[in-house]
């Protein structure tokens, strides 16, 4: 099964594209919960069978699928339900991060009772389902709304958020909690493990609420930049002239902030899986040096 994650994501792909095309032709919206399913799910699931298949004899089945399933609907379901009471503000876009990571922890710490033998790799992996499972219910979400059009199924939206989601899934939700998986597994090797532990998720948790944050502050850039601002404060629109430019220049930010927390979450593993490893070849070289018993003198 090692070489299949990749098969499965090209002919889930193929399958996505002819239930797009099926629907154009037919204008059946019948087929519209399948594409919001197998555009949502494809990639997480992809996840799911690439660990799988990494860690086979380690981490069962039944575990990496009720980390994705379970795992994902409860950590939507929470996150929702204390999002809920913050309401539509600033405040919520800098602590919905520090929802949505802690709830996923919490599942995290659910799905690894019962392993004995734990690992910064095996932690990032199993941390990886349930940051896949709660990506692919997530954006079921958006790409539902995303179709919600005025008196129709708007197709171009829901096919644009799925595009954007599915891409950035892996180096999203997949990677913050993979991070807080190889931190978790680590605590036994590591001193101070509750800190590093504490400082890991608060880091994810930042990561997380500028993540969120790129668009409004790609805007603000934007405007600020071309010298708008101030029009579209006391207008609440922009010129035609300039709303063309304005909109280029808040994409280039906001693509150019994505790849640079992208690059950051993915170096944040890195530097956890090789503290780890670097503990264990030294508690390795500690158990060597240690002097053995000297044989019994025989009587």
């Amino acid at each position: 099964m090692r070489g299949y994650w990749w098969k499965i994501l090209l002919g889930g792909v193929v399958l996505w594209i002819l239930t797009i095309y099926v629907t154009v032709q037919t204008s059946n919206t019948n087929l519209v919960p399948t594409i919001i399913l197998l555009g949502s799910f494809l990639v997480p699931f992809v996840v799911v069978l690439y660990v799988g298949a990494r860690q086979e004899g380690i981490l069962s089945p039944v575990r990496l699928f009720s980390a994705f399933f379970i795992g994902g609907i409860l950590g939507v379901l929470g996150a929702s339900l204390l999002e809920a009471e913050i309401g539509s503000s600033l405040v919520l876009f800098v602590l919905v991060g520090f929802i949505e990571e802690f709830i996923k922890l919490c599942v995290l710490v659910v799905a690894a009772c019962g392993i004995a033998k734990r690992t910064a790799g095996l932690g990032a992996a199993l941390g990886a389902v349930v940051g896949a499972g709660f990506a692919a219910f997530e954006s079921a979400g958006y790409a539902f709304n995303a179709a919600l059009g005025q008196n129709s199924i708007n197709l171009g939206s829901l096919v644009g958020t799925e595009v954007l989601r599915a891409g950035l899934s892996p180096v999203g939700h997949v990677l913050w909690t993979a991070i807080l998986g190889a931190a978790l597994f680590s605590m036994r090797r590591s001193g101070r493990p509750v800190l590093r532990l504490v400082l890991t998720f608060i880091g994810m948790a930042l990561l997380h609420s500028m993540w969120d944050l790129l668009g409004p502050v790609s805007s603000f850039l934007a405007l600020l930049l071309t010298g708008t601002f101030h029009f579209e404060i006391t207008n609440g629109y922009l010129p035609r002239s300039v709303a063309p430019e304005v909109a280029s220049i808040s994409q280039i930010f906001y693509y150019t902030g994505m790849l640079i927390m992208s690059l950051i979450g993915i170096n944040w593993l890195r530097v956890v899986l090789r503290h780890w490893r670097r503990n264990e070849k030294a508690l390795a070289g500690q158990a060597e040096e240690q002097p053995r018993p000297a044989p019994g003198i025989p009587r």
